[in-house]
């Protein structure tokens, strides 16, 4: 009986003794990894993630300062010659991603689609940036209008392009298109 009351103290004494000899070796082998998963997070940052940003921020920049550019130069042309002569493909103006679900599709159906507007003239680009929200509802209700037959026969596309004219010539009057182009028409 003592020999098992004598073994019963020495066991919780051992468990304390394995405890704490586990302490400082969790500190010592888990504080270096610590750190080490600190600095691959922070390269990571770095180097990966922060100049996919700053790269994105640096091409705005570049196309603003186009743009300008652009605008000078377009100002520089009238002011060289009094009639200003129209130039298919020097203004376009590019709506991206439109998604629409088609007309007795119950929105089962969707349709993507990315136009380029061929304008006249750079104010009237400037004025469709300007007014990029009418341009959108304009292409958003006619596509939204269609079925999907209508919207899968490639030889409807053309008709649909005119009507789109049409329709942005009645709200915005003062902006001439000359065509429109579409870089992606996906109808899933």
């Amino acid at each position: 009986m003592k020999e098992e009351k004598q073994n019963k103290e020495q066991k919780p004494v051992e468990t304390l003794k394995k405890t704490s000899a586990m302490k400082p070796k969790l500190f010592i082998i888990g504080l270096p990894i610590f750190i080490v998963q600190l600095v691959v997070v922070y390269f990571i940052t770095a180097n990966i993630l922060i100049p996919k940003n700053h790269n994105s921020s640096l091409k705005e920049k570049e196309k603003q300062e186009q743009q300008s550019k652009e605008k000078k130069s377009g100002e520089e042309k009238k002011e060289n010659s009094e009639n200003l002569v129209e130039s298919i493909g020097e203004n376009i103006f590019n709506l991206d991603d439109i998604i629409v679900n088609p007309a007795e599709t119950n929105g089962k159906t969707l349709v993507l689609a990315s136009l380029g507007f061929d304008i006249k003239t750079p104010e009237a680009k400037k004025a469709m940036e300007e007014k990029v929200i009418i341009v959108k509802d304009a292409v958003i209700t006619l596509l939204s209008s269609k079925t999907v037959p209508q919207l899968s026969n490639t030889a409807y596309r053309d008709s649909l392009k005119s009507e789109i004219i049409t329709d942005l010539s009645k709200k915005m009057p003062g902006v001439g298109i000359n065509n429109i182009y579409f870089s992606k028409f996906i109808i899933q």
